[in-house]
């Protein structure tokens, strides 16, 4: 056991140091990908914590994380926008939106949630070593086993469901995915699946990246010539989704 919370810290404060290390180069803007890599850290983060958040300590940091996860959410939905509209060439309509993208970046490094969570972070693997010594942790290997599995079994069911929802196999993909990550030798997955998951994960991401910009469409007049454009994409990438997801159904295990 205490091998599991040495590997448990140690991913814990590395993901800490990328965490700092994007707070850092989204406040220097040093590229344009800081807060992308900063939210999957924090899913990282919540990958590796899911499966023992019935624990306090654990709930605690999940939770700081998951704050911070709700926050710039909205933004990098903003971000990934103008990257769309630059890529095709919109001049007008980025340099019309880029400023609130800055003053956005600004308001998120001055979030209360943000400073919250390093303040968590600080002292949790003090806390974590503290609990393991007075004997107040379950077997943690067998309930990191036993969460994935089920995990596992969740996503297998809802490909298997033809009227699948595609955000709820999107969610249930980046868990499992991420969870594989963060517990390889634990994973019912295993590295066969991998590629594919994150297949499905890109395919996803891409119907749902047309999704969110036709539903900003709606409220922004200025984007009604890209819908067309947009609504085409749309249908492209729903049939490589529901390709890479069935893909994926072979290499899920079916046992529980």
């Amino acid at each position: 056991m205490s091998r599991f919370i040495d590997d448990l810290i140690a991913q814990v404060l590395g993901l800490e140091v990328t965490l700092r290390a994007c707070q850092a180069r989204l406040a220097a803007r040093t590229d344009a990908e800081a807060l992308h890599d900063l939210r999957i850290g924090l899913r990282k983060l919540r990958s590796l914590l899911r499966p023992l958040n019935r624990l306090p300590l654990v709930a605690s940091l999940d939770a700081a994380a998951a704050a911070l996860g709700r926050l710039s959410g909205p933004l990098r939905d903003r971000e990934v926008l103008l990257a769309e509209l630059a890529r095709q060439g919109h001049t007008a309509l980025f340099a019309a939106r880029q400023p609130a993208l800055e003053a956005g970046y600004q308001t998120l490094l001055e979030e209360p949630a943000l400073r919250h969570l390093f303040a968590v972070l600080d002292g949790w693997p003090a806390q974590l070593r503290q609990a393991a010594f007075a004997g107040e942790l379950p077997d943690l290997r067998r309930q990191v086993r036993k969460v994935l599995r089920r995990q596992v079994t969740r996503l297998a069911e809802a490909l298997a469901d033809p009227a699948h929802d595609r955000h709820r196999l999107r969610l249930l993909i980046k868990r499992v995915r991420y969870g594989d990550e963060a517990y390889p030798r634990l994973s019912p997955v295993g590295a066969s699946g991998w590629a594919a998951l994150k297949a499905a994960q890109s395919a996803l991401g891409d119907w749902h990246d047309h999704l969110q910009w036709l539903a900003q469409a709606e409220r922004q007049a200025d984007l009604a010539p890209l819908v067309p454009t947009w609504q085409v994409a749309l249908g492209r990438a729903e049939v490589l989704a529901d390709e890479a997801c069935e893909r994926l159904r072979g290499y899920l295990p079916t046992e529980r």
